[in-house]
């Protein structure tokens, strides 16, 4: 298969070449952060495996990344962080930038140029949305359904999330506030231009609590992404949301009867960021791994085993099969025009500043 010969020739480079930016001064360990699943498993296989047998280094994989702002806080406040890289989604890595939790980094120095001649900072372009994050994947949040649980009219509408008489039963929704008050809001009648503007108001996140409130008792709420591929998979609930890459996997890899729903899915970008305060042989260990992990074809080798689009423009032409099934990939990406006709574009940096605010509130909601 010419993506996986293409690894295994990059692979080799990477042993000839990136152990000559390791040297004595780098911690030989690492801990890694990031979500789990089918999404870590792409990460490890890409990236971890590849950087391990090129410079002997020891990874520790962590499954924490849903916790990382608070954690990151308390590690910092005791004067003890523990992790050395960190997988987060854009909103968190300005968080924890504005509040010095994440190295600011360089981005045409400290990471790779293009293939295709680009800085990394014209290579990632308007995805560098902040000093501090290092972008790695498009994704999106968006919804599967039973494909034998649905009837002879599958949805086709994120609304459909709402429409208990036309799809009676339990649904799965992510235990916080992003993402189920923007399609809370759409499926009340609000115009997506004005979702976040409304939002913003008192009166808006009333009607999102109370859009959601038709639902509330018919809903299963997940903390952990592989939650609503498992509760789909054993017919706990009907329909349910997600990262496209867990569905992508629950569908093509372990053939269960579930549909993907595209509309409304929300887009998103997730990448690294490093801590502050880490010695300084583990800061430059953990510069040498991201140098590394988010080069031109480290981005497009992980598309060969999950259906999120490279942050690098240089990556997306070395997009080719996945790397067991042997389908072609571009055509599961969220960023697929025939995917995309109806997307939301999630506004990141209006979470970064309203995120702690509405979390308290939709801890506040759940619990009444």
């Amino acid at each position: 298969m010419k993506l996986t010969t293409t690894l295994m020739a990059s692979t080799a480079m990477v042993m000839a070449g990136t152990s000559a930016f390791a040297d004595a001064h780098m911690a030989s360990e690492m801990t890694i952060v990031s979500w789990g699943g089918a999404y870590s498993a792409s990460q490890k296989a890409a990236y971890h495996d590849p950087y391990s047998e090129a410079n002997g280094v020891t990874i520790v994989n962590d499954e924490s990344s849903a916790e990382a702002v608070a954690k990151l806080r308390a590690m910092s406040e005791a004067g003890n962080v523990t992790w050395d890289v960190v997988d987060v989604v854009a909103a968190d890595a300005i968080r924890l930038c504005d509040e010095g939790l994440a190295l600011e980094i360089d981005f045409d120095t400290q990471l790779a140029n293009g293939d295709d001649g680009s800085t990394a900072s014209e290579d990632f372009g308007d995805l560098l949305v902040s000093d501090c994050f290092i972008p790695q994947i498009v994704y999106s949040t968006t919804a599967g359904y039973r494909t034998d649980l649905v009837g002879d009219t599958p949805p086709t509408s994120i609304c459909a999330m709402f429409d208990l008489e036309a799809y009676p039963g339990m649904r799965s929704l992510e235990k916080r506030p992003i993402n189920n008050m923007e399609w809370a809001l759409l499926c009340d009648g609000v115009a997506k231009a004005d979702v976040y503007d409304v939002l913003e108001t008192e009166a808006g996140q009333s009607q999102a609590f109370a859009k959601l409130d038709t639902i509330k008792d018919n809903v299963v709420w997940w903390s952990a992404g592989a939650d609503t591929p498992q509760l789909l998979a054993d017919g706990e609930v009907i329909m349910g949301t997600t990262y496209n890459g867990r569905l992508f996997a629950l569908i093509e890899e372990q053939n269960q009867p579930v549909g993907m729903l595209w509309d409304a899915q929300v887009f998103d970008l997730d990448g690294w960021i490093i801590p502050t305060g880490l010695s300084p042989e583990r800061e430059a260990r953990a510069l040498d791994y991201v140098k590394f992990a988010t080069d031109t074809q480290r981005l497009a080798d992980q598309a060969m085993y999950i259906s999120y689009g490279p942050a690098r423009a240089s990556s997306a032409p070395l997009v080719g099969q996945h790397a067991t099934l042997g389908i072609d990939m571009a055509q599961h990406m969220p960023t697929d025009p025939e995917n995309a006709k109806n997307t939301f574009l999630y506004n990141y940096e209006w979470w970064a500043d309203y995120r702690d605010d509405l979390d308290a509130k939709f801890q506040a909601w759940l619990s009444q």
